[in-house]
């Protein structure tokens, strides 16, 4: 975006104005010269006009459910007559509480990224127009869609970050005489732990800072290629000016255009640079339009009943083997899948009663140090103020304290280790600075792990003497990628060998909390059971 806006002001021969808006900002100030780009001069002042304290505190409630099952007879049970915006962490959850709801006779609406965009639409202005109702979402209602005035915002699992959560409360309490309220409703004891680790931020008033991914140089590559077909031609000396001193384009950018260069990315002649028959080949299909989206995602088909589209699903239920008829679940209703045009990517089904599945491939994103030091603090005692527990959610909480007892200290972080085997590092410190801690201590913690955000596997038959060697002598390092990694990185074909790797470790790390959790007083437990 902001080498776009770059482009633009060279267009326009002047400055543009720039105003962005955003209720759940942890730090405005430096958002805000973040947005100033190159420009450095101009005045600039965060807006944040005093609304006061909201008449009445919001209604947050964490129940434990266990299960789907659970969860849809619980919404259906509660809140009767009223309207209700569950939001899940999955599409596949989508689908499964969705049909679970209608087993049940309620009204239930589904607006998850898979349903097409006529079916989303239809979902959204039924629900708006509507009393007695659900609509289940994924974070696409978690913005500013107006599906009318809601009643309760009702949360399966847990958000990971604070200001997703400011988000979905904000949804409620927009009416007079109303007031925001959330009910989690946690499938199993670890999300309890983590919504309760996320209102432990919440409850302080912290929000997490917004910050730019680092080494954009995925981006320095696609721009370049985009301002050719933009110009037509760039100048070998002058490609630069388009961009002032935008940070985008670090010391690594010159290394860059010499290899799109070299490797037909660009045709040279004399003085000027040309779209190659490399970047045509790559991304030349529909009039280059792969170079106008910075993203990527895996292939899915498009799900059609007669004319019209349902929605989309990924190749995982077309490919893997099944006994008997392939039954899809999508927009919470079953279909029975009678042809796949595979060129064109399309599934064509007819309604069928029940039995159908949802799958979508993807991985749920990392936990952040701050609230997984939240989740340390619940286990140590603390219960957000503000937030009320159902007697299920009390018990498995004081369960969750009793398992995780050996795993946290008051005073110090607890590293474990057993008589013999593998001992255990509970760092708290967020799922990105374990993994940086890791790839930073290949003489103490295991290489082959899942990594996660609460501790760290160590080698086997490390010692407190091998402990303390290592943490004394650390070696700062990013983590570890994968050569296979780098194809979710768009344009990580127009960079230098190896460097799509050190830009993909460089965002994969948090040096911030992995030195923090250096810094934590250490105790050392002899035997863990």
């Amino acid at each position: 975006m902001l080498a776009v806006l770059e482009r633009l002001a060279r267009v326009a021969g002047r400055d543009i104005q720039r105003i962005g808006l955003s209720a759940t900002v942890g730090n405005p100030d430096g958002l805000l010269a973040w947005l100033q780009g190159s420009t450095t001069d101009r005045p600039r002042r965060v807006v944040a006009p005093d609304v006061g304290a909201p008449a009445t505190e919001p209604d947050i409630t964490v129940d434990y459910v266990g299960s789907v099952s659970n969860a849809a007879t619980v919404i259906a049970s509660l809140h009767q007559g009223e309207k209700r915006l569950v939001f899940v962490d999955s599409r596949r959850r989508a689908e499964e509480l969705g049909a679970a709801l209608r087993d049940r006779g309620i009204t239930t609406f589904l607006s998850p990224s898979s349903l097409s965009a006529a079916e989303r639409r239809q979902s959204e202005e039924a629900f708006a127009e509507s009393r007695d109702t659900v609509i289940v979402a994924t974070s696409t209602l978690e913005l500013g869609i107006d599906v009318g005035d809601l009643d309760r915002v009702i949360q399966i699992g847990a958000p990971r970050t604070v200001a997703s959560f400011l988000q979905r409360l904000g949804r409620t309490g927009r009416r007079a005489g109303t007031s925001r309220n959330c009910l989690f409703l946690c499938l199993d004891d670890e999300k309890e732990l983590l919504a309760l680790g996320m209102l432990d931020g919440w409850a302080r008033g912290w929000v997490e800072p917004i910050t730019p991914p680092p080494s954009p140089r995925h981006i320095a590559a696609q721009q370049m290629m985009a301002l050719c077909l933009q110009e037509h031609r760039i100048g070998v000396a002058s490609w630069r000016q388009w961009w002032g001193s935008l940070p985008i384009f670090d010391d690594a950018a010159d290394n860059i255009m010499k290899f799109l260069c070299e490797q037909g990315f660009f045709d040279r002649d004399g003085e000027f640079l040309h779209i190659g028959p490399e970047a045509e080949r790559r991304f030349g299909r529909r009039y280059f339009s792969d170079l106008t989206a910075v993203f990527s995602a895996p292939p899915e088909f498009t799900v059609l009943a007669g004319r019209n589209e349902i929605g989309t699903i990924g190749t995982d239920l077309l490919t893997e083997e099944v006994e008997g008829p392939r039954i899809l679940l999508l927009a919470g209703r079953s279909w029975k899948v009678t042809h796949i045009d595979w060129p064109r990517r399309r599934c064509f089904v007819e309604p069928v009663d029940s039995g159908g599945r949802a799958k979508w491939s993807g991985l749920g994103g990392g936990v952040s140090y701050e609230i997984a030091q939240g989740m340390r603090s619940v286990l140590l005692g603390a219960t957000p103020p503000g937030v009320t527990l159902t007697r299920r959610a009390e018990s498995t909480l004081v369960d969750l304290r009793a398992s995780y007892l050996p795993a946290v200290d008051v005073d110090a972080a607890v590293i474990a280790l057993p008589s013999e085997g593998s001992g255990r590092w509970w760092t708290w410190a967020g799922t990105a600075a374990n993994r940086t801690l890791q790839a930073s201590l290949p003489s103490l913690v295991d290489p082959r792990q899942r990594i996660d955000e609460k501790s760290l596997r160590l080698l086997p038959d490390v010692t407190a003497r091998d402990v303390s060697a290592a943490l004394a002598q650390i070696a700062w390092r990013a983590p570890t990628v994968a050569a296979n990694a780098v194809s979710g990185l768009k344009f990580s074909a127009a960079l230098p060998p190896g460097l799509a790797e050190r830009t993909l470790a460089e965002r994969l790390g948090d040096d911030q909390g992995a030195h923090a959790a250096l810094e934590v007083p250490r105790t050392i437990h002899r035997r863990f059971e």
